[in-house]
């Protein structure tokens, strides 16, 4: 199995296929969610097998449904442990939510009550995942709008504590920190500050928006701008501390051209390496 090197990578747009297939662009990485490929064969397939012969890519699940507190999909894990098998990504990772209940599929991320009894329910959750593919995943710790009243764990404590109990490691998403701290009212560097190094094994950035109605002071993860400039400062926090992990940048709505995906990318580039620096000044 490939390693995802600790650069920035970019996730895989068919659009994009005519300026990465036979460019051979300098980006570190390509992440492709896995629900899009669950298919018997055709063009998507035949497109992944390309793109994994030519550049380490990673598998970010949005349909697992860990948060649920339900027996996880049969039919979804088998399609997932095909994919896994087949082309053997670099990495798996899911999200912190539930998207299903009961059988119906609301193609959603909802959020994950922060309590004893989720937290068991999801460290379970993921020690199935990973028992079923055989690997060890990441999960990426969500995006928060409105305080959940059955909350009684802090967010960073509950991520935490279900990577230890269950083996995995976290996806930081540092856009996903920046909303959550401005809309529930908490720091967001002394978040970044606590995150455990060790566990971290990918991070996320992305672009968001506010929310239409003025009267609403909310920030909404849209994955539609550029990565705002307070969360490059937090991207370079955690880099600065930690050391450079494979950096992906998100952006899946209002997608722009090739060129301009790229850019964002040779700038976490400069980042990463930037955050490298403290690291090799120490051990000299």
């Amino acid at each position: 199995m490939t390693q995802l090197p600790a650069r920035a990578g970019v996730g895989f747009k068919a659009e994009h296929a005519q300026d990465i297939f036979g460019n051979d662009p300098a980006v570190g990485w390509f992440e492709i969610h896995p629900e899009n490929y669950m298919v018997a064969g055709g063009p998507r397939l035949a497109m992944l097998e390309k793109l994994c012969a030519h550049y380490p890519v990673s598998m970010h699940g949005v349909g697992l449904s860990l948060g649920g507190g339900e027996t996880l999909s049969e039919n979804h894990l088998a399609d997932l442990k095909r994919l896994v098998d087949r082309f053997d990504p670099a990495m798996v990772s899911e999200h912190i939510a539930w998207s299903s209940h009961e059988g119906l599929y609301m193609a959603d991320l909802l959020p994950t009550p922060m309590t004893k009894t989720s937290l068991d329910h999801l460290v379970q959750a993921i020690e199935t995942v990973q028992d079923y593919i055989g690997r060890r995943i990441l999960i990426e710790n969500p995006t928060s709008y409105m305080p959940l009243p059955q909350n009684s764990i802090p967010e960073l404590d509950f991520i935490t504590e279900a990577a230890r109990r269950s083996g995995c490691g976290l996806l930081i998403d540092v856009n996903n920190v920046y909303i959550s701290a401005h809309n529930l009212g908490f720091d967001a560097g002394a978040f970044i500050a606590a995150v455990p190094g060790d566990l971290v094994g990918e991070i996320h950035l992305a672009g968001h928006e506010r929310d239409a109605n003025p009267d609403d002071d909310v920030l909404i993860d849209t994955h539609s701008r550029p990565v705002a400039d307070p969360v490059w400062a937090l991207f370079d926090q955690l880099i600065s501390r930690i050391g450079p992990r494979p950096t992906l940048i998100e952006w899946d709505n209002d997608v722009p051209g090739w060129d301009v995906l790229a850019a964002e990318a040779a700038l976490a580039d400069r980042y990463l390496d930037h955050g490298a620096k403290p690291l090799l000044e120490a051990a000299s």
